[in-house]
């Protein structure tokens, strides 16, 4: 087990503009880790000249990097990928100390974002464009080409995989990048930025600007910055869509969730109960891919509630439970358990209880928690927590359950488990989220199968990773062409 412990002097992050580390004008922030309450960074907020500065560098490098055939351009993304594995331990703890992450939890993010750049070099080997003769002597094509300079605005809860969820796509394409992360977690960045320098990526190409909400309506209003990936929360994505389009950009926000975890009878009790353990205890309950809500069916499903609470409590703080990002978060959800039993729900297991470790004294700790007796009316039910919440609410029927579904207005994820094929597949058939899950509680698809909810977990066309990001981060150019006169011309021709 890899033991972390803070820095001895906070780390100074600071932007990252044409393959240099580059001082900010904004105010200075110290950043605290959830693990020890204690400073680990120092990150000032950017300016509209800071931005203005990030994005000029972009636009010096775009002409280039355009016109770097792709192949090369992947080329670039490959060493990217070497270090990336190679510095996997450090980045891996950084990504734990600020996001406050268990140090397995950081890597496995890790991973999941080299695996897009695993699908970003096979693109130089797809066919994304295409010609056809369509008529006599005319010829129709179709050519991707990028759209210049892009944002990525990324949230604390995975520093590392999110920005990698963008950055090796929009790159392979031709983009050149900016990237705003969190101003909760700006040392990972940091460290990519880095990385991509030492991987011999031109200047420019990759800018890393940091701030908060000023700092995003500067990168949102400057005229240069032709498309934006969010990821957050529901409010603020659907906030920076509606921006990002007021300003005449092409823009794929990604918000929040109320996953339910759908509980048949002939469910199978210990693949159930792990998955159910850890999808609502993963990374502290802090992603939108956790499942909140435990739907069963009936009495026999019910029973399983028992055995969820007895392998939740042996979970243990620090070691397989990470930390909340901050005290308000802390406040927020212990707050949020007080109003669910207001309402009339059961804890059976309260994580306000749990005893912190000695050495995580100062940090931001609530073990996982366990709700009963909840009706869909309730606050636990319907709104996104964001903390290792579970609540549990019995119904009679799959239709109700599903009906429960079908009622959130977010619409990110929801799976069933059962034994039976014909349920599973009455369950994908009907619900209404954007990822389905059989038998798996975090059903996160794989590359090449692309990322993104529906309803108000997604604002935009398309979806993050895959085949899809191929089609956000480039435009299409038409070509028809004729080359001689034709002596059995149609109309077309």
């Amino acid at each position: 087990m890899v033991s972390l412990s803070p820095p001895n002097t906070p780390r100074d992050c600071q932007n990252w503009i044409a393959g240099s580390p580059t001082a900010t004008n904004g105010e200075k922030t110290t950043v605290l880790s959830p693990y020890f309450g204690v400073p680990i960074a120092t990150v000032s907020a950017s300016t509209a000249d800071d931005v203005a500065l990030a994005v000029r560098a972009a636009e010096t490098a775009a002409p280039a990097w355009r016109n770097t055939p792709q192949r090369e351009r992947a080329n670039f993304l490959g060493r990217y990928r070497g270090l990336l594995l190679e510095r996997a331990d450090h980045l891996s703890q950084v990504v734990a100390l600020e996001s406050g992450k268990t140090v397995d939890e950081a890597r496995a993010g890790l991973l999941r974002g080299i695996e897009v750049i695993d699908f970003a070099l096979s693109v130089p080997n797809a066919d994304f464009g295409g010609a056809l003769e369509v008529s006599r002597g005319v010829r129709c094509e179709i050519v991707r080409e990028p759209l210049g300079v892009v944002l990525g605005i990324t949230p604390f809860n995975f520093p590392a995989m999110v920005p990698l969820w963008m950055l090796p796509m929009a790159l392979v394409t031709g983009n050149c990048f900016v990237l705003k992360p969190s101003d909760k977690v700006p040392a990972t960045a940091c460290e990519l930025a880095a990385l991509s320098a030492e991987a011999g990526l031109p200047r420019g190409v990759l800018s890393v600007v940091h701030g908060a909400k000023d700092t995003v309506q500067a990168l949102l209003e400057h005229p240069s910055i032709r498309a934006v990936a969010f990821v957050g929360s529901t409010p603020v994505a659907r906030s920076v869509y509606s921006q990002a389009a007021l300003h005449g950009k092409r823009a794929l926000c990604l918000g929040g969730a109320k996953n339910h975890l759908l509980v048949a009878p002939d469910a199978d009790p210990d693949l159930t109960v792990k998955a159910i353990v850890d999808s609502f205890t993963g990374c502290a309950g802090q992603r939108c891919m956790a499942g909140s809500v435990m739907v069963t069916i009936g009495s026999k499903a019910q029973s399983l509630v028992e055995r969820v609470v007895a392998s939740a409590k042996e979970l243990r703080l620090g070691t397989t439970l990470g930390a909340l990002i901050d005290a308000a978060a802390k406040t927020r959800l212990e707050a949020a358990i007080a109003r669910a039993v207001e309402q009339g729900a059961e804890v059976l297991l309260d994580g306000r209880k749990c005893v912190t470790p000695a050495q995580y004294a100062g940090g931001n700790w609530l073990g996982p928690t366990v709700l009963s007796g909840v009706k869909p009316g309730m606050d636990c039910a319907s709104q996104e927590l964001f903390g290792p919440v579970l609540s549990v609410i019995q119904v009679d029927t799959l239709d109700q359950a599903l009906e429960l579904e079908r009622q959130s207005p977010f619409g990110n994820a929801t799976s069933i488990f059962t034994s039976s094929g014909a349920v599973a597949r009455y369950v994908t058939e009907r619900a209404t989220s954007g990822m389905l899950g059989v038998n798996v509680g975090v059903p996160v698809p794989r590359d090449p199968f692309s990322f993104g909810g529906s309803k108000q977990s997604k604002f935009g066309q398309g979806d993050i990773t895959g085949p899809s990001a191929v089609e956000f981060w480039t435009q299409l150019k038409k070509i028809t062409s004729k080359w001689a006169l034709q002596t059995d011309a149609t109309w077309m021709s």
